[in-house]
């Protein structure tokens, strides 16, 4: 004996379902949560420093304006642009190179951890905060060049594929509101 569902039953279940999705969260590219919507331009002036690491807040600074720049339809500007709607300070807090493997052939380490720690801080232009994370905590591996004729410091790269998975966290929590 087959039993049948009524029209009533099949309806009510799919209008749940279709209510279901309607609340799952997307939303078109560029839509902010955190941003009001007259936040129309946006300042990311240099990060600021407290390491005495070469380079690594221009990398940074860099990765985090063209993420904004590619993901939003905000115009972004490196300046610390007093006409800007939202300002983006960002600091870097602690930057270590720890070894994590060690070669007993030849008695140096063969691959390095470097971790950046990293506080951003976004701004309206009333001075209202409308994002922060004091302790964003980014880490990047790299293998030590061991032919000393062909040495090249893989440092520098790490620290920029760090930059870029800092700076997209770093848009997607802002425009995401996570």
């Amino acid at each position: 004996m087959r039993q049948f569902v009524p029209v009533q039953i099949l309806l009510a279940s799919i209008a749940f379902a279709l209510l279901g999705l309607s609340g799952c969260g997307y939303h078109t590219l560029g839509a902010a949560t955190h941003l009001p919507p007259d936040v129309k331009t946006l300042s990311v002036p240099v990060f600021a420093t407290r390491t005495e690491a070469y380079h690594t807040e221009t990398v940074m600074t860099q990765a985090v304006i063209r993420e904004f720049a590619t993901r939003t339809r905000l115009r972004v500007t490196p300046d610390a642009d007093t006409d800007a709607d939202a300002v983006l300070h960002g600091t870097i807090l602690k930057e270590t190179v720890a070894p994590l493997t060690y070669n007993s052939a030849t008695q140096q380490s063969s691959s390095f951890l470097v971790t950046v720690v990293a506080s951003v801080t976004l701004t309206g232009r009333d001075g209202k905060v409308l994002y922060e994370n004091k302790n964003y905590v980014f880490r990047q591996q790299y293998q030590s060049t061991i032919n000393l004729p062909s040495f090249f410091e893989e440092s520098p790269a790490a620290v920029e594929r760090l930059s870029r998975d800092f700076a997209r966290q770093l848009v997607a929590d802002v425009l995401e509101g996570f």
